[in-house]
């Protein structure tokens, strides 16, 4: 393992930070960010059974064992052939992206397990047309969390605010 580069957001090791990215070209690996998209298809597998609950409500047993997993329990998992230099560099990843980048996906965590409650709810309650319209809903803003989160992990230093996320799942 490289000596690990302290990042100060004005004073970032450049040589070292220069080094680290050399050392993930051509890999899943953003040269930029120092961040990887495999980490998504933590989120995709759930949004693929959240969908098809209305049709098949049996797979709710399935959506509700769906855990949250940290960026480096997920490539502890995962059989990625660079995911022990995704964990590596995570911790190097430059701020201006990772930050962004973990509340996009605490925000995430948090819709899919308030997504989970919610058809349980209505699973039980017997409202056929309120959870359709709820996977479909949430499913959809979901896909929007996670092209964002695919965008800061290619470059974007922005995120949704709560407020944003909020008003889109009262819609």
């Amino acid at each position: 393992m490289s000596a690990q580069i302290h990042k100060v957001e004005a004073n970032e090791d450049v040589a070292g930070l220069a080094e680290t990215r050399a050392r993930v070209r051509g890999t899943n690996i953003n040269e930029q960010t120092l961040l990887a998209t495999d980490y998504l298809n933590h989120f995709n597998e759930i949004v693929m059974t959240l969908e098809m609950i209305p049709d098949m409500p049996e797979l709710l047993e399935e959506a509700q064992a769906w855990r949250p997993k940290g960026y480096r329990e997920h490539f502890g998992d995962s059989n990625v052939a660079d995911k022990d230099l995704a964990v590596e560099v995570y911790e190097l990843a430059p701020a201006r992206y990772r930050q962004p980048f973990e509340e996009t996906i605490r925000q995430m965590n948090r819709l899919v397990l308030r997504t989970l409650e919610r058809i349980a709810e209505e699973l039980v309650g017997g409202e056929v047309e309120r959870l359709r319209l709820t996977t479909h809903n949430n499913s959809r803003l979901l896909q929007r969390l996670m092209d964002h989160a695919s965008a800061i992990i290619h470059g974007s230093e922005t995120t949704m605010d709560q407020a944003e996320i909020d008003a889109l799942m009262e819609d």
